[in-house]
């Protein structure tokens, strides 16, 4: 049931708004974003409460196409972010699909929106309308650079915001290519501060009565990220470059050859540097002049590899890792993701959700009296149309 024609159709069943559980219990999210970063704010937003109403275009998010694999028709790129979700889509060039837009805003609590600068003005909601007509309403709009400003308007991408704001040129092998991230790490950073803005937003409300606006961009939470090589250059001026998997200023913080994987070690201070040679049974190594202190051992760090490396070969990764973290030295053998998912830990955690044939990853955040939920799995095109649109009458 899609409203992108003159008439807006009667539904045949009254709609259902059972309260939810969760933090968010109560407050109602209309979301106009698609893609990455807003879907996984507002999933975020749902996994705690919040009644999530995501509204699409008449030909979809466009991630329900990116697959395969896909599940019932619906990529798993899209079932990552939208679970927790009522669906309807509108045809939002169209006038009777702005006027269901507008009476789901008298009812919400949060807008989130991703759309290029200017596209909301055309319809007749523009900032200043929505706060004029909803001034109750924490309207959060993420974009790639902001309205204003010398990249003011212009698109946001993941992999181009990775490159232009710095965290290409630090990731990668020492002289190598820079390197992405192998995941949309700016996409889902900008996801979660979007998330906290709309918190804040809300807990300010409370003291207010006033909504405002949450300004959320991919550049600006890029650039967020670049700790510590932006604190090391306002101090020493020294464009920082690429050092692969070791720590630009720890050592030995980086991945090492063992005799059947990889382990990673993440030595912090000279305490665990002398726990760590100490079971490796080279204990002398932590009064060697070369290795004393942090300072020093990073400045000979080829060294140091060679050092380890030679007794790591002599040990499995995985019986290591477990052992030195017992130990109280920070270790771990690195595992595939496949390996993850099916962790007894992450299992206990709760980090891996099933529910209806949809299965995900559970909610990072804990709380002890509002826990997180899944009570929906990733919606349908335009499945709850009815019951919102029912809803809706009601109301008006």
């Amino acid at each position: 049931m899609t409203v992108h024609d003159q008439t807006i159709p009667v539904p045949d069943a009254p709609a259902q708004f059972d309260s939810e559980p969760g933090a968010l219990a109560g407050v109602r999210v209309v979301d106009l974003s698609r893609v990455l970063g807003g879907p996984y704010c507002t999933q975020i937003l749902g996994d705690h409460g919040a009644d999530v109403i995501k509204v699409e275009p008449p030909d979809g998010d466009e991630t329900r196409g990116w697959g395969p694999p896909f599940r019932d028709g619906t990529a798993s790129y899209f079932e990552g972010t939208n679970r927790n979700k009522r669906a309807i889509a509108l045809d939002l060039t169209t006038e009777p699909a702005r006027d269901m837009l507008s009476a789901l805003l008298a009812d919400a609590d949060v807008l989130v929106e991703n759309f290029k600068a200017g596209t909301l003005d055309r319809w007749g909601f523009s900032r200043a309308s929505l706060e004029k007509a909803y001034p109750r309403l924490v309207h959060c709009r993420i974009t790639g650079f902001g309205a204003d400003g010398p990249l003011g308007g212009l698109p946001g991408y993941d992999a181009c915001a990775q490159a232009m704001a710095g965290l290409m040129s630090v990731n990668g092998a020492a002289g190598g290519e820079p390197t992405r991230v192998g995941l949309p790490v700016v996409d889902m950073v900008t996801g979660l501060n979007a998330a906290i803005g709309i918190a804040f937003a809300l807990f300010e409300r409370e003291r207010s009565g006033k909504g405002q606006f949450v300004d959320t961009t991919l550049y600006d939470c890029a650039i967020s990220l670049l700790h510590p090589h932006a604190a090391n250059f306002f101090l020493n001026g020294r464009v920082p470059g690429r050092t692969g998997n070791a720590h630009p200023n720890i050592a030995p913080y980086e991945t090492l050859a063992t005799g059947d994987g990889d382990i990673f070690l993440a030595i912090g201070n000279d305490r665990q540097f002398a726990a760590l040679v100490r079971h490796l049974g080279i204990p002398h190594l932590a009064h060697d002049p070369d290795f004393a202190s942090n300072a020093v051992r990073l400045v000979n760090r080829e060294r140091l590899r060679s050092e380890l490396t030679a007794c790591l070969k002599l040990h499995k990764a995985s019986v290591l890792a477990k052992f030195l973290l017992e130990a109280g030295v920070p270790a771990a053998a690195v595992s595939d993701v496949g390996e993850v998912l099916a962790h007894p830990h992450t299992l206990h955690r709760g980090m891996v959700v099933e529910l209806d044939g949809y299965t995900g990853v559970g909610s990072p955040v804990k709380l002890s009296r509002t826990p997180a939920t899944v009570r929906r799995p990733p919606p349908r095109f335009d499945e709850h149309a009815k019951e919102i649109l029912s809803h809706v009458q009601e109301q008006t």
